[in-house]
């Protein structure tokens, strides 16, 4: 199965410039974004082959998440059955036979970290979520993460130490989900590979000097390593100010 995840930082927007085409392009077996920035109705996609899983956030031209996928699910929820967490639109849980898939878009903690204690409380509250899944089955988790774990992972850690996604607090979190039993399945193939980032600011062009983050993953339980056939990040897809993410599994 190959799994691709991108946040498209407004669908609407990334439609014009060629999402579709790229879409067709990667054939994947399930498909997840962030960031959709929609409310229902404002977009009509016509992907032949694909079931379409939707969760917008309550305020309008922020957040949101979608699933596209060839497989029919088991059943389909949305957000964590939290109501502090659930009213932007950033969980989509599809279960199957043998694994629960996930797309998240975490909370970005924000300038001056206006938002770190929130999202603190998030990150407990969604670990326990996807662990109270795995009571059951695997899980595969995909998204924008909106942390960047070592310092291998953006190009300029030093300058932004502190900063929103490069937090000691937020490191820490991910590195309590690893300790878990989880794996972030890009680190398993590359644990070593520098220079390979997800996310790039729209200022200043700092995508032609590759000054970037990686901070879109796909995270998976420890029980389905044997599953993992490949990972990648294609730099080379524009169109959003992330690129898309992919794993490929056999399950």
């Amino acid at each position: 199965m190959k799994l691709i995840s991108w946040n498209v930082n407004g669908l609407r927007a990334c439609v014009k410039k060629g999402f579709l085409e790229y879409f067709k392009q990667a054939d994947a077996d399930i498909f997840c974004l962030q960031e959709t920035k929609l409310q229902a109705g404002q977009i009509d996609l016509d992907l032949e082959g694909y079931e379409q899983y939707w969760n917008y956030a309550e305020k309008k031209g922020y957040s949101g998440t979608a699933v596209f996928t060839k497989w029919t699910p088991l059943a389909v929820t949305y957000g964590i059955g939290m109501e502090e967490h659930d009213h932007e639109g950033r969980v989509i849980t599809l279960e199957f036979d043998n694994f629960y898939f996930v797309t998240v878009y975490v909370p970005n903690s924000q300038n001056e970290l206006a938002r770190l204690d929130y999202r603190m409380r998030w990150e407990d509250d969604f670990l326990a979520y996807i662990c109270s899944l795995e009571e059951k089955k695997p899980v595969i988790y995909a998204g924008d993460l909106n942390v960047a774990h070592q310092e291998i992972d953006l190009k300029n850690p030093k300058t932004n130490h502190h900063n929103a996604g490069f937090t000691d607090e937020e490191r820490e979190k991910m590195t309590n989900v690893l300790k878990s039993g989880k794996i972030d399945s890009y680190r398993y193939f590359y644990p070593e590979q520098t220079g390979v980032y997800s996310w790039w600011s729209y200022r200043r062009r700092v995508r032609e000097t590759n000054a970037g983050w990686r901070i879109d993953y796909f995270i998976v339980s420890e029980s389905l390593k044997g599953a993992l056939r490949s990972a990648d990040i294609h730099t080379d897809i524009l169109g959003s100010d992330h690129c898309p993410v992919e794993l490929v599994v056999e399950l």
